[in-house]
């Protein structure tokens, strides 16, 4: 049989405690005191509540080692990932080198054949970065909202529509609007407030 901390949850038993609680003092005012059932039920119920209070605990921290131990995963599974896609490059890049340095255009094994084939389309080798002129580059910024405004509000129409299009993201400031609001500015679809978290302990 299910104990009271498992079948009920913290609210449930927190509403049971509550009217315990009311039932023992209307007994007390009515009778003098309250029943011995009343009160090992009632007894009974705060330990639940302390067992269920226990039980969230050691959930949430299963969950944040579990958490930890996902995100280590991931990170550790995408470097070997990367270790492994750098040496199928390398393997691929030197079974090119033999092909091409014996003028074959492919090598057969029981299973496998492995051909040198001629791309698609052309592919662009950068021999120096730094040398590309900025004019050939795709370039990724982060621009504070305030800087970026300005600069559109320079700009000829067209090309200031052309600068919005090329826009794949856009997030809010958190720091330049709690700034905004101490400076008691409105800042529209967003407010600052004081929150709460839950701390373990």
């Amino acid at each position: 049989m299910a104990s009271i901390a498992e079948a009920n949850s913290l609210f449930e038993i927190d509403v049971e405690l509550d009217g315990l609680l009311e039932e023992i003092e209307e007994q007390v005012e009515s009778e003098g005191q309250a029943s011995e059932d009343l009160v090992a039920r009632f007894q009974q119920f705060c330990e639940a509540h302390g067992e269920k209070v226990d039980r969230i605990g050691r959930f949430v921290r299963m969950m944040e080692a579990r958490e930890q131990y996902c995100r280590s995963e991931a990170t550790r599974l995408t470097d070997r990932a990367r270790a492994a896609a750098g040496k199928v490059d390398r393997t691929k890049n030197m079974v090119l080198y033999y092909l091409l340095s014996r003028d074959l255009k492919k090598i057969e094994g029981y299973q496998f054949t492995l051909r040198a084939q001629k791309n698609s389309q052309d592919s662009v080798r950068i021999t120096d970065e730094a040398a590309v002129p900025k004019s050939y580059c795709k370039i990724d910024a982060r621009i504070e909202g305030v800087i970026w405004e300005t600069v559109l509000s320079l700009l000829p129409e067209e090309l200031a529509k052309s600068l919005e299009r090329s826009v794949q993201d856009t997030r809010p400031n958190a720091d330049a609007i709690k700034a905004a609001v101490a400076r008691q500015e409105q800042v529209p679809g967003a407010d600052v407030r004081r929150g709460f978290h839950v701390r373990l302990g």
